[in-house]
């Protein structure tokens, strides 16, 4: 997010795009055959991009990982993104440009989503500052956050809806991963991280609906009793999820970080899937 909260961005780098109605259709047996570096900026001159590639266009080394045209590497203490991508329908251009990530601290921990461990987080980055020039129009500072998730099952089979945020506080950051799984059972993770490298589990704050989205997907987050929490800059808006910046009280401070909501139960829908198709185009060669 910018400093100002009037832009922000997302990136997620995919080996198996969990999103990609290509991957589902082919059954989710080739995961290096349905990879993606998916890249959304959100405010003035907000573009996305989600192309599914084939193996073909998939490179990987210690420090570096590359789909296609675009990259994420790691050059000394720094995560440097390079992208080059189009954007998707209604509003269709190149996007490109550099997305630089200067780490706090780096943390290894990797938190289980299930208890069976089929689904894992690992944040290895929660606190940063990012320095984003994307064209269009995007040229700024601001704080950023680097995580990764792990999982050896298609998400709609262990999941119903989970909520996620991340949200500047204490000069560090808290993360709520909340998930309902199929079985019914919750699972609750509650974290805050220090700029020193340490990390503590906390008691979260409780868990308070606040308005739906476009789509009327159902959002939560923690929140001190009585806060309501609120949209402050909408993001990502779909059937079954939805990104926005958010601003809730933790602990008597009120902080605006990103937030997501996911229903799987929707993503699970098969007429889903030719919608996506339209935002995700699959392109399945490419040379280097």
């Amino acid at each position: 997010m910018s400093d100002d909260g009037s832009r922000a961005l997302s990136v997620i780098g995919f080996i198996g795009s969990v999103f990609s109605p290509w991957y589902r259709w082919s059954g989710r047996r080739d995961p290096q055959n349905h990879c993606c570096i998916n890249v959304a900026t959100y405010g003035p001159k907000g573009r996305f991009t989600m192309t599914d590639r084939g193996r073909s266009a998939l490179r990987q080394s210690e420090d570096v990982f590359e789909v296609g045209p675009s990259s994420m590497r790691w050059e000394g203490d720094r995560l440097v993104i390079e992208v080059n991508e189009i954007s998707s329908p209604p509003l269709i251009s190149h996007v490109r440009g550099t997305i630089t990530l200067h780490p706090e601290a780096l943390f290894g921990q990797t938190h289980n989503l299930t208890p069976d461990g089929r689904h894992g987080w690992q944040p290895f980055a929660p606190i940063a500052r990012i320095e984003v020039d994307i064209s269009p129009g995007h040229r700024w500072l601001g704080h950023g956050y680097f995580d990764a998730n792990f999982g050896t099952a298609a998400l709609e089979d262990d999941f119903n809806y989970w909520t996620w945020g991340r949200f500047p506080n204490r000069g560090g950051a808290t993360c709520f991963y909340d998930a309902e799984l199929r079985d019914g059972q919750a699972q609750e993770t509650a974290l805050h991280f220090h700029p020193d490298g340490r990390v503590d589990t906390v008691t979260p704050p409780p868990m308070t609906r606040f308005a739906r989205s476009r789509w009327a997907v159902r959002r939560e987050t923690r929140a001190d009793a009585g806060f309501v929490p609120r949209q402050e800059l909408a993001m990502l808006d779909a059937p079954f999820y939805t990104r926005a910046a958010v601003r809730t009280r933790i602990e008597g401070v009120e902080s605006v970080g990103v937030h997501e909501a996911l229903d799987l139960r929707r993503y699970a829908q098969p007429l889903l899937k030719p919608m996506l198709a339209v935002r995700v185009p699959r392109r399945k060669n490419w040379a280097f």
